[in-house]
């Protein structure tokens, strides 16, 4: 690891002028991804902006129609959250299996969100509800956030303060794990909502994307029966140590299937 100046700023617009007035700077929230990727050398920035003392980017908040969710909030307290597991028990499911109780207690949604891994659960979530992304500036719907292999639509100033949720009718998560990492290989989150139904899938390709055909199916018939047959075209799928596009493609109708059935039950 590198030597670098650490800041701890106590607002947010001292934590964005920082990432402004200095080069090459980087925000850490839970630093899950961050430190390992310090110690690696893969990544040497000249500052880090810490968020941790930044209170106001933590909690949940009961807005009725919508959950509000502080970019701060550990994946811990998202997963045991009486209001998240009554009004989106999808979501708290999501939360549960993200890697290990340590990364449960440390990790947080905005951090994992902005991060954008390819194989994160979060994006699936988040993409899957069509939420909608609050930075310290503006708000970003979810199908305009996620752009690609570890990028966002977030300008290099801009802050992740909170996301907010509109509660489903009925949503679901399911993943297939690597064993080592807890990783999604695949996951697949379904939500059930008035105007229709969405399907987002993380751990399959370069990036979080959604399945038009499935959600069609699911829109006219609310069970796994209705996307049992549907297959999933491997072009532009990941293919590596873990899994080759073929079986990933399998595993999103497995996935789906099983999302399906855990939003029913």
């Amino acid at each position: 690891m590198k030597p670098f100046a650490y800041h701890q700023p106590g607002q947010i617009p001292d934590a964005a002028k920082l990432l402004t007035s200095i080069e090459d700077s980087k925000l850490v929230a839970g630093g899950m991804t961050l430190i390992p990727t310090l110690k690696q050398r893969l990544a040497s920035p000249v500052a880090l902006v810490d968020l941790s003392k930044l209170g106001s980017l933590k909690g949940i908040a009961d807005e009725g129609a919508t959950i509000t969710i502080g970019a701060m909030t550990p994946h811990a307290v998202v997963a045991a959250s009486k209001l998240v597991q009554t009004k989106i028990p999808g979501l708290a499911a999501l939360a549960s299996m993200i890697g290990d109780p340590a990364v449960r207690s440390r990790g947080t949604i905005g951090g994992s969100v902005a991060n954008n891994d390819p194989a994160a659960d979060y994006p699936a979530g988040v993409l899957g509800l069509g939420a909608t992304i609050i930075t310290s500036t503006r708000e970003i719907a979810a199908d305009k956030f996620f752009l690609g292999l570890f990028e966002t639509a977030l300008e290099p100033s801009e802050i992740i303060t909170a996301i907010r949720f509109p509660v489903p009718l009925k949503a679901g998560y399911a993943k297939f794990k690597a064993p080592a990492s807890r990783y999604a290989l695949v996951g697949v989150f379904v939500a059930k909502f008035a105007d229709g139904v969405r399907v987002a899938v993380t751990g399959a390709g370069p990036g979080v994307f959604r399945v038009p055909p499935m959600e069609a199916a699911l829109s006219g018939n609310f069970d796994a029966s209705a996307i049992a047959a549907i297959k999933i075209d491997t072009d532009g799928l990941t293919s590596d140590i873990h899994a080759e596009a073929d079986y990933r493609a399998h595993l999103v109708t497995v996935m789906a299937k099983r999302a399906v059935d855990a939003a029913l039950s």
